[in-house]
C-alpha cells in the first residue's frame, strides 16, 4: 500500500482527529500491517494489552466470556473503526476477545509510539477519552448501532396510521417499534434478551424475501439487500435494536414489525440510502411480502425454541456427565436407603448418584420427542390460514428455503386454518420442560437432605461451600445452590401453568396469547440453563462423600433386618427389628445373642457387597 493511501486511511480515523500533517505522518511510519484470518484472535481475554488496532479491511467482533465459556457478543468493528485503546492508558490485560469474522487487514498502533512522542500522545489521549464516553453511553442504552461510536442527536420522520414521528436516527427500527415501546411496558425483558428469537425471526424474514423472489415478486436488488440484512442479524449484528417487550398486545405484529423494520432499514443502507426512505424499501411491503404476524410470528418461535432446545440439551448433558463421575467416585461407599424417611435397605452412594443421572437422561428423550412438534408451521397461511395475499406456489418454496436456512426437517401443516389457531405444541413441550424441572428440583431436595447437619442431620455428603449462610449464627453454610435450583423449579412449573391457561384463552382463528407461551417458554428455558450450569459447576462437581458417616448409619440402622428376612424370616426378623429399636441395641449384637445365626453366616449375609446387589435365594418351605 502506499504511503498516500495509508495517510488518507489515517486521518479517517478519530482517534487522530486534530493532528497535524506531521504527525499523520509520524503515525504512519509506526503503524504495521496485519492480516488475519477468519476466527483469527486480534487479541483475548486477560492477555497482555500491547497495540491499538486500526481496521483497514473486513469485521472484527468484540467479545467476552463468562465463567463457564459462554460468549457474550458485545460489539462489531469495521473500516475505520479501531478498538484495543485501552492499551494506551491502562497496564492490566484485555478484559474482551476480538476475532476477525472475516478475513480482516489491520494496522497496529503499539505502546511505545506513545512513550516516545509525547505531545501527539496528548492529543490521541484526548481523542481516546471522548470516544470512550461515547462508547459507555452506546453500552448503557443498548439499541445503539453496533457499528455507530456515538449517538448523533440526529432524527428522521416516519409515519403509519396513526401518525408522524420522530425516530432518532441511529435507531433501525421505525415508527411501530417506537409506538410499542411507548405501549408495553411491561416486564422489562426486550426481544434482545433471547437473540436466538431475533436471529429466527431474521431466518424467516430470509426465506419469505428468497422465495417472493423466487415467485418473482421481488427484484433481484430488493431480494438481495434483505437477504443481506437478514444474514447480518442471524450473524448476531444488529440484535440491541430487537427492543419491544417480550409481553405485548397484539398477538405479536410488534414484534413482527420490529424485524421488518429493522431489516428494512438496513437494507436501504445496503442499497445506498438513507434509513426511513421506505419507498425504496417498505418494512411491509416488501420485506413482511406474501406473510402476517399470524405466520411469520409463530414459524420464528418455533424454530427458535427449537434451537434453544438444543443448548438446554448441552448444559443437561454435562450436568449428567458429573453426575456419572461422582457415580463412580462413590461407587465403594455403603449407605443406608430410605423409603419416606426412614431406614430401608442399604446401597451405595454410587447407586444415588448412578440413578440422578439417568433420571435425567431421560429427559433428553422426552425434550427432543415433544421439540419435533415445533417442526410443522404455517407459513403461507397468512391472516387466519386461507392464504391471503400469498402465491399458491408461496408455501412450498418458502418452506424448502426455511429447510436449508435452518437445517431442519420443516414441514408445512397439513391445514393451515387449524395451525393458525392451535398452540398445542406449546402446551405438550412446556410439560416437558416442567417435567426436567421436577426432576431437578427433587434431586436438590435429596442434596439437602444428604448434606444436612453438619452434627445434627444426615451429613452424608458435603456440599462445596459457596457462602457464609447467616448474619447471625456463625459459622453456618447453607445449600444455596439446591435452593436456587428448588426456586427456578417452582418458576418454570408457574410457566407451564400460564402457557396452559394462555392455549386454553385462544379465540376463533388466532390465539392472540401467543407473547406470553412465547416469554414463559424463553424464560424457562434460559433458567434452567443458567440453573442447571450452576448446579454442575457449583455444587456436584465438588460434593465429597463423609463415608465414614455412612458406615456407621448403615450397621446402627434398623434396616439391615430386611438382609435377614429370607434366612430367619418375616416373623422373627420383625421381632428382632421391634427389641433392638426398644432396647437400643445393634441388630448384630441381638442376632448372635439368640444363637439365629452363626458369625460367620451373619457376617455373609450382612456384608455390604451382598446387600446392594440381587443375589440366589434358597427355597422357602
Amino acid at each position: 500500500m502506499e504511503n498516500k493511501d495509508l495517510n488518507r486511511f489515517i486521518t479517517e480515523i478519530e482517534l487522530f482527529k486534530g493532528l497535524s500533517a506531521e504527525e499523520i505522518e509520524m503515525v504512519v511510519a509506526a503503524v504495521e500491517k496485519r492480516k488475519f484470518n477468519t476466527g483469527e484472535y486480534l487479541f483475548q481475554e486477560s492477555s497482555p494489552r500491547e497495540a491499538i488496532f486500526l481496521i483497514f479491511e473486513g469485521e472484527v467482533e468484540l467479545f467476552k466470556k463468562s465463567a463457564l465459556g459462554a460468549e457474550t457478543k458485545l460489539s462489531y468493528f469495521s473500516r475505520f473503526d479501531f478498538l484495543g485503546e485501552g492499551s494506551l492508558t491502562e497496564d492490566s490485560p484485555h478484559s474482551t476477545s476480538a476475532r476477525a469474522k472475516h478475513k480482516t487487514i489491520t494496522f497496529m498502533l503499539k505502546r511505545d509510539f506513545f512513550e516516545l512522542n509525547g505531545p501527539t500522545a496528548l492529543k490521541i489521549f484526548s481523542n481516546i477519552s471522548r470516544v470512550i464516553s461515547r462508547r459507555m453511553r452506546q453500552a448503557n442504552a443498548r439499541m445503539i448501532s453496533s457499528a455507530a461510536q456515538y449517538e448523533s442527536g440526529r432524527t428522521r420522520t416516519e409515519h403509519d396510521l396513526l401518525g408522524y414521528r420522530e425516530v432518532p436516527y441511529e435507531y433501525y427500527y421505525g415508527i411501530q417499534t417506537l409506538r410499542a415501546l411507548e405501549n408495553f411496558n411491561i416486564s422489562g425483558v426486550q426481544l434482545n434478551f433471547y437473540p436466538v428469537f431475533a436471529e429466527s425471526l431474521a431466518m424467516v424474514k430470509l426465506a419469505a424475501a428468497k422465495a417472493n423472489y423466487d415467485l418473482g415478486l421481488l427484484s433481484k436488488s430488493l431480494a438481495d439487500a434483505i437477504v443481506r440484512a437478514s444474514n447480518e442479524i442471524i450473524n448476531g449484528k444488529y440484535t440491541f435494536h430487537f427492543v419491544v417487550d417480550m409481553i405485548q398486545g397484539g398477538a405479536g405484529t410488534s414484534t413482527n414489525m420490529n424485524a421488518n423494520e429493522v431489516i428494512a432499514n438496513r437494507a436501504l443502507e445496503i442499497l445506498g440510502h438513507e434509513r426511513g426512505q421506505y419507498e425504496f424499501c417498505h418494512p411491509n411491503n416488501h420485506v413482511n411480502l406474501s406473510q402476517s404476524t399470524n405466520d411469520a410470528y409463530p414459524t420464528a418461535i418455533k424454530i427458535a425454541l427449537i434451537r434453544s432446545n438444543e443448548k438446554l440439551i448441552e448444559v443437561l448433558i454435562d450436568l449428567i456427565a458429573s453426575f456419572k463421575v461422582k457415580a463412580k467416585e462413590f461407587a465403594h461407599v455403603i449407605k443406608m436407603g430410605r423409603t419416606q424417611l426412614q431406614d430401608a435397605v442399604p446401597m451405595t452412594l454410587g447407586q444415588a448418584f448412578e440413578a440422578y443421572a439417568v433420571m435425567l437422561e431421560e429427559e433428553i428423550a422426552r425434550l427432543n420427542q415433544n421439540v419435533e412438534l415445533f417442526l410443522e408451521v404455517n407459513m403461507g397461511g397468512t391472516a387466519i390460514g386461507t392464504g391471503i395475499n400469498a402465491d399458491p406456489r408461496y408455501s412450498g418454496v418458502v418452506i424448502e428455503h426455511l429447510r436449508e436456512i435452518t437445517g431442519k426437517p420443516i414441514v408445512l401443516a397439513t391445514n393451515l386454518v387449524e395451525a393458525t389457531q392451535d398452540t398445542g405444541a406449546f402446551i405438550m413441550y412446556s410439560s416437558a420442560v416442567k417435567r426436567l424441572a421436577v426432576k431437578l428440583s427433587k434431586i436438590s431436595n435429596d442434596l439437602r437432605l444428604l448434606s444436612s447437619g453438619p452434627r445434627a442431620g444426615f451429613n452424608e455428603i458435603n456440599l462445596p461451600p459457596m457462602q457464609p449462610g447467616s448474619t447471625i449464627m456463625p459459622g453456618k453454610v447453607n445449600p444455596v445452590i439446591p435452593e436456587v435450583v428448588n426456586q427456578i423449579a417452582f418458576k418454570v412449573i408457574g410457566n407451564d401453568l400460564t402457557v396452559t391457561l394462555a392455549a386454553e384463552a385462544g379465540q376463533l382463528e388466532l390465539n392472540v396469547m401467543e407473547p406470553i407461551i412465547v416469554y414463559s417458554l424463553f424464560e424457562s428455558i434460559e433458567m434452567l440453563k443458567n440453573g442447571m450450569n450452576t448446579l454442575n459447576h457449583r455444587c456436584i462437581k465438588g460434593i465429597t462423600a463423609n463415608e465414614e458417616r455412612c458406615r456407621e448409619m448403615v450397621y446402627n440402622s434398623i434396616g439391615l433386618v430386611t438382609a435377614l428376612n429370607p434366612v430367619i424370616g418375616y416373623e422373627a426378623s420383625n421381632k428382632l427389628a421391634k427389641e433392638a429399636l426398644e432396647g437400643n441395641r445393634s441388630v448384630y449384637d441381638l442376632v448372635l445373642e439368640q444363637k439365629l445365626m452363626t458369625k460367620a453366616q451373619l457376617d455373609e449375609v450382612l456384608d455390604p457387597k451382598n446387600m446392594i446387589a440381587p443375589r440366589t435365594m434358597t427355597k422357602q418351605g
